[in-house]
This record gives structure tokens, sequence and C-alpha cells, in this order.
């Protein structure tokens, strides 16, 4: 065995570091500096909040694996009540996402 077998995993190490962390620096650096009512951040809070439905719209509409096999009006149920649950408890993220699952796989077992 080469003498150098480590050296592939060191370069992961570092690669993986230099990708992730660089940014994360560059971001407190610079987030730092940023008001909270910017146009920047409400920017990237919109396009953030417009990926976040897009992703639960295909989740529901467009389905893929062990979701797929679950009616289109158990989806839409679900996620409306989570919805409902997560204004009703103070917009709590936790408490609409176990609402929602609770539904669905309450919806599975009945149907």
């Amino acid at each position: 065995m080469s003498e150098l077998w480590w050296w592939p995993y060191v370069m992961i190490v570092v690669a993986g570091w230099l990708a992730t962390d660089i940014w994360r620096w560059l971001g407190v650096i610079v987030g730092n500096r940023l008001r909270e009512d910017s146009e920047i951040l409400i920017w990237v809070r919109a396009v953030a909040t417009a990926l976040v439905a897009g992703v639960i719209s295909r989740l529901i509409l467009f389905p893929t694996g062990a979701l797929g096999t679950s009616p289109l009006a158990l989806r839409i149920a679900a996620a409306a009540t989570g919805f409902l649950a997560f204004l009703y408890f103070r917009q709590r993220v936790v408490v609409g996402v176990l609402v929602a699952e609770v539904v669905l796989i309450a919806g599975w077992y009945l149907l």
C-alpha cells in the first residue's frame, strides 16, 4: 500500500471545508453589516419563502415514492390542517409540520 493512502481523505476534508465554511464566515461578516429591514434581506427572505412554497407544492401535486400512493385530497387536507395549526399556535413551524404529518399518517391508515 502506498505511503500516501490518507491524502485523498485530507483533500475531501479540506475541499469540503473550503466549499462550505468560507461561505458561512463571509455570510456572518457581511450579515452583521446589513440591517434586518434592508432591501437585500427582504429579497432574500422572499426568494427563500418562494423556494419552500415551490417544494411544498411539488410534494403535494407531484409526489414520488410512498407519498405518491396517497390521494391528492389527503395531501391537500394535511397541508391545510398543518398550516392552520401553524397559525393557531403562534406560528410555530414544528407544530404545523407535526399536525400535517399526523393528519397524513392517520389518513393513510383510515383509507
